[in-house]
């Protein structure tokens, strides 16, 4: 684990990023999105992130091979939600139980220590055992289920709404 580097996003990673959260899309319910998202889409979604500040984007990457994402990103948009943040960590299929989604989410929270923020909600779509653990490693509690809030692959799935403390 040693080998890896987690580093603030770069333009350039865009493309890998594209095709690690599309593989998500295609073939699981852990995000709503039902279609593919096209690179374009996902630059305008980049735009929205910096190396500095709230709303963060970091990769985890070994010898130049995106192995994942975490960040954190405005909850909602007035401006009383300004000190809290949604997060979010996708790790790429093939490298998953390696512990890269704990190195991404202690690099995030390193990165949010010194900044205005009060709490970091997330969201599951259920049953995601591992993401569930990954959060309750990390101090996030449970606040409640949102049952049958979206549709995919012709089911209904619950998402699972969990809550940390960072100041």
């Amino acid at each position: 684990m040693t080998d890896i580097l987690i580093r603030p996003v770069r333009e350039s990673d865009l493309v890998a990023m594209t095709d690690l959260y599309n593989f998500y899309v295609r073939t699981t319910p852990i995000t709503f999105d039902i279609a593919e998202v096209s690179l374009e889409s996902r630059r305008e979604w980049l735009s929205h992130y910096s190396a500095t500040g709230r709303y963060r984007m970091l990769v985890a990457e070994r010898a130049g091979v995106l192995l994942g994402y975490v960040g954190s990103s405005k909850l909602r948009p007035r401006p009383a939600y300004d000190t809290t943040v949604e997060t979010t960590v996708y790790v790429h299929a093939d490298h998953r139980g390696l512990g890269i989604g704990s190195l991404l989410y202690t690099a995030l929270f390193e990165s949010l220590a010194h900044e205005d923020l009060h709490r970091a909600y997330a969201g599951i779509t259920l049953p995601n055992e591992a993401s569930i653990a990954l959060h309750h490693k990390f101090g996030f509690k449970d606040l409640g289920v949102y049952h049958e809030v979206g549709r995919k692959f012709g089911q209904y799935w619950d998402v699972a709404w969990l809550e940390k403390e960072l100041t």
